[in-house]
């Protein structure tokens, strides 16, 4: 034997005996996540509304009033607020806006026809900049801190290849689990909310963020549009909480004994 070969004999063996001695065990951590909004001048909140457009099969404006309303009396020391969902697209139309942007285009039902993408938002940048509208909200119910800004839920579709999992059998009839490449066109939606905090006592945004979430189906799976907003949003309501209170993030930590 070399002395290379029995140098790494002992290694090994020692490894083992260590490894038999060793015994392993897992402790739950929780890392703390400071808020990203200071709201102690806050004692309640109001979900005023959303611009909202994409698709008339989910009325994003006030789903997502009452999912936030609902997130925030559970998981918030804010007082939630009960009030009408206000249909800030038919107020955005009434609002003097600058000369170069479009004016929304608005249906009887309170949506946008014309919001398809981002772009199509910008028309209604001048609602948020309006302090003094928001100012008046926020005089009417005790000057709270206000949440509003923009929803846009898209059906969304893509092709391409996918891995998935096809039993086998060989022929000794034995069966197992292979990976395969399929060629598929998945349909599905894409969910970009944009948050927007506004001081209920001066009218001024104090702090925004933008989401965004996707989801895509197999041609098989039937999925209704409501089913996949509330799919998506429930990915990112913990984004939207931290914004506002601070959060504890679960892990563990594996330790040696």
């Amino acid at each position: 034997m070399t002395a290379r070969a029995a140098v790494s004999l002992g290694n090994l063996v020692a490894a083992l005996l260590v490894g038999a001695c060793t015994s392993f065990y897992e402790i739950p951590i929780e890392t703390p996540i400071q808020p990203k909004l200071d709201i102690s001048a806050f004692q309640r909140v109001l979900v005023a509304g959303f611009v909202a457009g994409g698709t008339e099969e989910v009325d994003a404006n006030l789903e997502t009033v009452r999912l936030l309303r609902s997130q925030l009396r559970s998981r918030s020391d804010l007082r939630v607020i009960e009030a009408d969902v206000i249909p800030l697209t038919e107020v955005a139309s009434e609002q003097p806006k600058a000369q170069d942007s479009e004016p929304p285009r608005v249906l009887e039902n309170g949506t946008d026809k014309g919001i398809k993408d981002e772009k199509d938002l910008e028309a209604y940048d001048h609602l948020f900049a309006n302090a003094n509208f928001w100012k008046k909200l926020g005089e009417e119910y005790q000057n709270p801190l206000i949440v509003t800004g923009t929803i846009l839920f898209v059906p969304h579709s893509r092709s391409g290849f996918v891995q998935r999992d096809r039993e086998v059998v060989d022929a000794y009839g034995r069966r197992s689990v292979q990976p395969v490449r399929t060629y598929m066109e998945r349909k599905g939606y894409i969910l970009r909310p944009k948050f927007i905090f506004i001081d209920g006592r001066t009218g001024t945004p104090l702090y925004s963020e933008t989401f965004r979430e996707e989801v895509l189906y197999n041609p098989s799976q039937d999925t209704p549009a409501l089913s996949s907003y509330f799919e998506l949003m429930d990915r990112l309501i913990p984004g939207f909480l931290g914004t506002l209170s601070s959060q504890k993030i679960k892990g563990s930590r594996v330790l040696l004994k």
